[in-house]
């Protein structure tokens, strides 16, 4: 059977999540789920507003909230005032969630360098350059 290209990224795609929640696992980040960490990792660097979150992982608000309250309780992420807004609040990473994305980083980095091993610099690089050039029509946050 052949996969059409929306499934064949899906399946490298998938395949990276796997490598990173193992790792996360054996680092000792082990009570962090696949739903948690696909939340956690659309959060900004400075931090972003709940209805933003929700948005960017594609979920509910309520179930943004959800997520956000289990990774604040295990010390994830953070909620603080946005300094925009006083009347607002930010998610943002809190340290060990610093400590877990360095791990993801790293696997993430780990799996690039394969990749590239397998396809060779030319493939590689030209793929790069193609999946780049869609962001301009499938990514709304790029």
């Amino acid at each position: 059977m052949e996969l059409n290209l929306p499934v064949l990224m899906f399946v490298a795609h998938r395949h990276v999540e796997s490598q990173v929640m193992l790792a996360l696992a054996a680092a000792g980040f082990d009570d962090i789920t696949l739903a948690q960490a696909r939340l956690l990792q659309r959060v900004a660097p400075d931090g972003t507003r709940l209805t933003e979150l929700a948005e960017r992982a594609q979920v509910t608000k309520q179930s943004a909230g959800f997520l956000v309250d289990q990774l604040a309780r295990m010390g994830y992420v953070e909620r603080v005032l946005d300094p925009a807004d006083a009347r607002a609040r930010l998610v943002r990473i809190a340290r060990r969630g610093r400590a877990a994305g360095a791990v993801a980083g790293d696997v993430v980095a780990q799996v690039e360098e394969e990749w590239r091993a397998h396809l060779g610099d030319a493939a590689y690089d030209e793929l790069a350059g193609h999946l780049e050039k869609l962001r301009e029509i499938t990514d709304p946050y790029a």
